[in-house]
């Protein structure tokens, strides 16, 4: 009898069944604690260009918890076509941030939401139709997309760990030294240890790292002690505005999300399940990512997308039970009803965050690497990948690189180096003859 009972709990390297929740609290509290930054801080950066006051950005930060934590759930279990049924961590996505910025610095939150709404149908359609779009995103090109996100999100990593931007003690010693503890607990519990604590290494890392981080001084809790304790959603509260070219820049920051999609439900299949994902699987996973961003914008919410991070971290311990992530989700949605309890989870210092995902960042890049290997380092291929990333990240490091163009150009394509990769690597791949195999 015991024996046909653990036959029926599941493994959590199985996408069905329900494993044991000593298993399934670590594994999703780390999905938690990996995305929660990304939630809240591009609430948080949007509502200071737009000039919101305090209590808009709460809700700005609790609307982003919730569309996370639906979107993961319709992504994980689906809804009819809508969704991937793949274990993937949806939520407001930093990739838009730089547009985002732009949009709200020109005009203001309600026309971002406006555009947000245009980019999400833009993006549904692109996955109605990612059978036939499909042609133009081979393993290669893909990987460059891996590749050029990993590479990105470096800086994000390194920032972190040196406090978080706009820290009066950014660069200290005291956040290096914690963020390097958390690195070092990561890296043990991965190499050094088995069972839980190796698959659970990343929550490890930052439970220690928060626990040094708070024997320092470092942990403020005001913003708990300042939070309500129960808020629900407001529908329409900041309305909605149509301006035509914010939302074509919306709509190609989400075609080129929409490719990002691809390969971060690529990544998560190939390292989770040892397989590329299904047409239907990929058309559900961009689909679920359009809806998302228009059903939140009508409740305030920024535009999600699939999460590089989390998806790292099955590539790590290829985990891919689906209760896991809904676990994740659900402890996600009731932060978003619970002020406090999201508060809470915002006390995590930057340093911590940083050193617990530098190695989950690096392990995207690797991912990439691999794709671009599986094509072969054909001379056409190294020159695809190659320009491609050069172009991507050179133009992207050099500050005013575009400032002759109209500001549009800069919007779209000088904050993000997966624009301009994903763009030089499908018109290469196009253009460049095909290599003939060798007779011998």
């Amino acid at each position: 009898m015991k024996e046909k009972n653990l036959r029926s709990q599941g493994s959590v390297f199985e996408l069905s069944g329900v494993p044991p929740m000593r298993q399934v609290l670590p594994l999703g509290l780390q999905h938690v604690v990996a995305a929660i930054v990304g939630v809240i801080t591009p609430a948080i950066l949007v509502a200071n260009t737009c000039g919101l006051g305090d209590a808009d950005m709460t809700f700005l930060i609790q609307v982003s918890l919730l569309i996370t934590a639906l979107a993961t759930l319709v992504q994980v279990y689906a809804v009819g076509p809508v969704g991937a049924k793949l274990p993937v961590i949806m939520g407001v996505s930093f990739a838009y941030v730089p547009t985002l910025q732009a949009i709200g610095g020109q005009y203001d939150l309600p026309t971002i939401l406006g555009a947000q709404i245009v980019g999400g149908v833009v993006a549904i359609l692109f996955g109605i139709f990612v059978k036939q779009l499909r042609v133009f995103f081979p393993p290669m090109v893909t990987g460059t997309v891996i590749f050029t996100i990993g590479l990105s999100l470096y800086p994000t990593a390194v920032r972190y760990m040196a406090g978080g931007s706009g820290a009066e003690d950014f660069g200290s010693w005291q956040n290096w030294m914690v963020a390097l503890i958390t690195l070092a607990v990561v890296i043990f519990c991965n190499n050094f240890t088995k069972g839980v604590t190796k698959l659970a290494s990343i929550l490890c890392g930052m439970v220690v790292g928060y626990l040094v981080a708070l024997a320092m001084g470092m942990v403020n809790f005001d913003s708990v002690a300042a939070a309500g304790a129960v808020s629900l959603p407001i529908p329409m509260r900041f309305g909605v505005k149509f301006v035509p070219a914010a939302c074509i820049s919306m709509a190609v920051m989400y075609v080129v999300n929409s490719v990002q999609t691809i390969g971060d439900l690529t990544s998560t299949t190939l390292g989770g399940l040892d397989r590329v994902p299904t047409d239907q699987e990929l058309s559900g996973g961009i689909i679920c990512q359009g809806a998302a961003s228009v059903v939140g914008a009508l409740f305030g919410g920024l535009p999600t997308a699939s999460y590089s991070q989390n998806v790292g971290i099955v590539t790590v311990n290829r985990v891919v039970n689906r209760t896991v992530f809904g676990f994740a989700a659900l402890v996600m949605l009731v932060a978003g009803f619970l002020p406090k309890f999201s508060a809470l989870l915002t006390t995590i210092p930057q340093c911590v965050i940083g050193g617990a995902t530098i190695s989950v960042f690096a392990t995207i890049t690797m991912t990439g690497i691999r794709m671009i290997s599986s094509a072969g380092l054909t001379p056409r291929n190294v020159s695809i990948v190659g320009i491609a990333v050069a172009l991507g990240v050179g133009v992207t490091q050099v500050s005013g690189s575009l400032a002759g163009f109209p500001s549009w150009v800069n919007t779209v394509f000088g904050g993000s180096s997966v624009v301009i990769s994903t763009l030089v690597a499908i018109l290469l791949n196009l253009i460049l003859p095909k290599e003939q195999p060798s007779n011998r």
